[in-house]
């Protein structure tokens, strides 16, 4: 049973989730060959100040 966690800096429209989530369930079907009632997606999105790159957060930038 495939699950894949998106984590991402900022948030996401619905829209945009089920069109990811529609993807990666058909490529995991397509290359690994598992059925799409298997796969598992979550999505945690952070605020920017919790992330930081560079030595840098997000928010600042």
């Amino acid at each position: 049973m495939p699950y894949v966690n998106i984590r991402i800096a900022g948030v996401l429209s619905r829209e945009q989730k089920a069109r990811i989530a529609a993807e990666i369930t058909d490529t995991l079907e397509r290359i690994a060959l598992k059925p799409r009632s298997y796969t598992y997606i979550a999505f945690d999105e952070l605020p920017e100040e919790n992330w930081a790159i560079a030595g840098q957060l997000l928010d600042e930038s």
